[in-house]
């Protein structure tokens, strides 16, 4: 049985719903050094970082192609449903990078057996994490 995509050409897309354009747009451009396609009328900003496509747009209400669903930030920075896991090869090069950008992080990179990994979050609390494995 053929279990791939029922089409070529297919490419991921994460959506974040931010309550800032400018600001989210400043933190995945300049703290995460992502590269700027596009905006969208002022509600939304397309980038691509590390492979992967991201779009960034503001809340919004049910639209004709989804009636029932409405677009809006997180409601709270300490309840997560979904994050971005950046590997790394050096976990505490990159934190160190990345917080002097302005990236604020939840803890300094802690070390397990198989990995080092530390978390930290957009201006709209959308957890990101970097993390390095030790496996080799």
């Amino acid at each position: 049985m053929d279990r791939a995509f029922p089409t070529d050409g297919v490419e991921m897309t994460v959506l974040r719903v931010v309550s800032d354009l400018e600001q989210a747009r400043h933190f995945y451009r300049d703290v995460l050094g992502a590269q700027e396609f596009r905006e969208y009328c002022g509600t939304s900003a397309v980038l691509q970082f590390a492979g992967t496509w991201l779009l960034l747009v503001t809340g919004g209400g049910p639209t004709p192609d989804k009636p029932t669903v409405t677009f809006t930030p997180p409601l709270a920075s300490d309840v997560v449903s979904h994050e971005l896991a950046i590997r790394v090869p050096d976990c505490r090069a990159a934190y160190e990078i990345l917080q002097a950008r302005g990236a604020t992080f939840l803890t300094a990179p802690v070390e397990n057996d198989w990995e080092i990994r530390c978390f930290f979050q957009d201006p709209d609390g959308h957890l990101l994490e970097i993390s390095e494995s030790k496996a080799r």
